[in-house]
Order: structure tokens, then C-alpha cells, then sequence
């Protein structure tokens, strides 16, 4: 298993920031790794809401369904599944002043033999968590409303 934890902070208002990630389709704005990110169902996220999600790691493509599992007005977990791997993405908001704090955490999961992979991969997964200390508030910057 690897875990990653990352704190951001932007000069958003919470319910705004919660909003626009609550969408899994706005990953390609900033997680590095996702390369497409589509609404498998529609109408507003919710509670198991689904996303096809196509990402590139380590020149390898991967195709995982991400579910909404839990959507409050502080809290958003996805959890993709794929055969080789279970990826969680938790988000957690709290207000500080003006500007929403963003706690990130992904948990992923190898199945099988791909297990064996997770000493070597933890460092690659270090450093997507540090890209998206840059990316994640960017895109919130640049997209919510």
C-alpha cells in the first residue's frame, strides 16, 4: 500500500472549492497523472456518481472507475478500482480567514502480484503528491466559481 498526504491552501471559499473538486472530472486540471477524466452517468455529483479515468504512470496507461463515496460539506472520497489496483483519493476542507486548507490524502492498493511493486513506486507516488501542491491550486484558482 502507499499513502501520500498533502496540505494546500487556497484564497477560496470553502463551499466553492468543495464544489469544483466534488467533480472527478476536473482531475485532469490537477492531478499530473490523469490524462482523461469522463462522467460515466449524469446529473449533479452525488454519492455514487461514477468517472472513467484514464491516467499515464510511468509511460504506462491505466484505466481505473472512480466512485463518489462520500460527499459532505468538508469531506469528498473517490475510490477507483481497476484489477491490478484500489485508489483512494480523500479530501478534507476546513476555513481558515479568507482561504479554504485542503488536506489530500490518495491511499493506493495493489492487487495481486503488483503488490510486489509498491517499494519501488512509492517514490513516484511522493512525487505526483508534490505536483499537486502546485497544480491542485492553480486549477481551483483558475476554475471554481
Amino acid at each position: 500500500m502507499v499513502h501520500v498526504e498533502r496540505q494546500v491552501t487556497v484564497r477560496r471559499p470553502l463551499a466553492e472549492v468543495v464544489r469544483y473538486l466534488a467533480d472527478f472530472s476536473h482531475a485532469v486540471d490537477w492531478d499530473p497523472g490523469t490524462q482523461e477524466c469522463d462522467r460515466i452517468d449524469s446529473g449533479p455529483p452525488v454519492e455514487g456518481a461514477q468517472w472513467h479515468n484514464v491516467s499515464e504512470f510511468r509511460g504506462r496507461r491505466t484505466e481505473l472507475t472512480y466512485r463518489l463515496v462520500t460527499l459532505t460539506d468538508d469531506h469528498v472520497v473517490f475510490v477507483g478500482t481497476n484489477k491490478t489496483a484500489t485508489s483512494r483519493d480523500d479530501l478534507s476542507f476546513r476555513t481558515e480567514g479568507d482561504s479554504t486548507v485542503i488536506t489530500y490524502r490518495a491511499t493506493i492498493r495493489f492487487h495481486g502480484l503488483a503488490r510486489l511493486a509498491d517499494p519501488f513506486l512509492r517514490r513516484e507516488f511522493e512525487r505526483l503528491g508534490d505536483e499537486i501542491t502546485v497544480s491542485m491550486p492553480a486549477a481551483i484558482e483558475r476554475n471554481a466559481a
